[in-house]
Order: structure tokens, then sequence, then C-alpha cells
């Protein structure tokens, strides 16, 4: 808007000088001496005004690179944020992935079958998953005894199911490895049901935990 109006008064400017010349008796009986002098002031006139355009323009063009920036920043910030959200479990996610149920007829799923199933399902690049309706983060913790296992101090109950976001082939793949997850829950007498989908929902959350001893800093 200001170079457009920077612009505009250039224009009147020519044309109100220009007028003026020709409207002016004095400088019909002018000497040419005179003449080229008015000239030389008008040619002066007109590239300070040029100048001002040339340098309002420069500036709207760096407000303009300055604020794409910003914007550029603000977003990968956001997404940043919502990454470390959905890795954290502070976030619901979802995408492609996996549901998978644990049977346990016999309550003989122990906890070192369910980590081994967190651990296995992470080294196959699963981003994100929920355990019922707990989910995992990173100092989740697996408790209890068969038949009254824990997550994060959570009861579940079988069937465990387990939905997990990341590369559906990948993780079944991991899954079903000779001597993994499956083949040792097949041997106690359970059971596990892999179906891979486009659109899995984790959204269970996890709740933030509360600083102990940091406190926000103040001006005070």
């Amino acid at each position: 808007m200001l170079i457009g109006v920077l612009t505009l008064l250039l224009g009147f400017a020519f044309a109100v000088q220009v007028r003026t010349v020709g409207d002016d008796p004095q400088l019909a009986g002018a000497r040419e001496e005179d003449l080229v002098r008015i000239l030389d002031e008008l040619d002066a006139q007109e590239e300070r005004l040029r100048e001002q355009v040339a340098e309002q323009r420069s500036a709207l063009e760096q407000l303009t690179n300055s604020d794409s920036r910003a914007a550029t920043a603000l977003e990968a910030a956001r997404e940043r944020a919502q990454a470390i959200g959905i890795l954290n479990g502070t976030l619901p996610a979802q995408g492609p992935g996996l549901e998978m149920v644990i049977r346990d007829p016999d309550d003989e799923v122990r906890v070192a079958d369910l980590l081994d199933a967190i651990q296995e399902l992470r080294g196959a690049g699963a981003e994100t998953m929920q355990i019922d309706d707990v989910r995992v983060g990173v100092s989740t913790a697996v408790t209890g005894d068969p038949g009254g296992l824990m997550v994060d101090g959570r009861p579940i109950t079988a069937p465990y199911e387990i939905l997990v976001i990341g590369d559906p082939q990948n993780m079944e793949t991991a899954m079903n490895i000779p001597g993994g997850v499956v083949q040792h829950i097949n041997n106690r007498g359970g059971s596990v049901t892999i179906t891979q989908s486009e659109e899995v929902v984790v959204g269970a959350l996890r709740p933030l935990d509360t600083p102990q001893y940091a406190s926000p800093q103040t001006d005070d």
C-alpha cells in the first residue's frame, strides 16, 4: 500500500510540475539557462521520489521475507511439538499400523512376554502404542503376576489389546520370527491375532509429570 501511495504521489507530482510549467506565463519568457535549471531541479525531484519508492519497496520485501521466515519457523516448531507429544504419549495419534490381540485363557502370559512384545515392536519401527487403555511411553513399566499384569501401575485384563502405529508389515514380521513373541505365547497356551490396518487410532494419553523441584522462573 505504501509503495502504491508513493507511486501515485510521484505521478501526481510530475503532472503538477508539467502543468505548472505550461501555465506559468513567467516561464514562457524565461531564458534558456533558467529553463535548463528548472528542468534539472525537476529531474532531481523525480530521482528523489524514485529513490523513496525503491527504499519502501526494499523495506516491504524485507518485511515480507521476515514474516515468511517467522511463519516457517512457527510451523516447524508446531510440527516438532506435535511429534514430541506423540512420542511422549501426551497427544493422540492415528496412522497405519497393527491391532494385536493376545489371548491368555490359562493366565500364563508373563511380564517378560509383554516387555518382549513392546521391545520387538519398537525395534520394528513402532512410533507409538497402547495396551488396553494405557499409553506406552519411554518410561513404561510392566509389572504383576500372570493373570494380574499391570502397565504403569494400571491393571490390564486378557485378552490384551495392543494398538500400535508404524509399518504394519515390518511389525508383523517381527512378531512372528522363530522364537519370538507369538511363538512364546503360543507355547504358554495363549494365542496372538494380528490385523494390519491403514487407520489405527491410539487415543489413550499419558498424564504430564508434575515437577517436584522445578518451577517457572519469575522476575521477582
